[in-house]
């Protein structure tokens, strides 16, 4: 898969923001890199998003901290995304929690 050039938008529960531009094969991966950037202690209330912005092709999405968790530690369907999921697991430094 293409490594895009996106840009990642954390912001904790005072409102501040934390912006890195990380280049990611996928959109949890981007959201990964700058989890683990922010040391993985990321201050949000669970209810505010992270911002992803891929520049090229241009798009935007949101994902919810608690989601992502959830889907690191999610079964894989197939076994393109148990490479993914094991990718960032070990990016992240964590194992399967159930």
């Amino acid at each position: 898969m293409t490594e895009c050039l996106c840009r990642v938008t954390i912001t904790d529960i005072e409102g501040g923001g934390h912006v890195i531009e990380p280049r990611a094969s996928s959109l949890f991966e981007a959201v990964a890199q700058a989890v683990k950037l922010q040391g993985g202690h990321i201050a949000t209330d669970g209810f505010r998003p992270i911002k992803v912005l891929v520049y090229e092709p241009e798009a935007e999405y949101e994902v919810k901290l608690k989601d992502f968790m959830a889907w690191l530690d999610r079964n894989s369907r197939s076994p393109r995304e148990t490479i993914n999921r094991m990718k960032i697991r070990e990016l992240l430094g964590v194992k399967k929690m159930s």
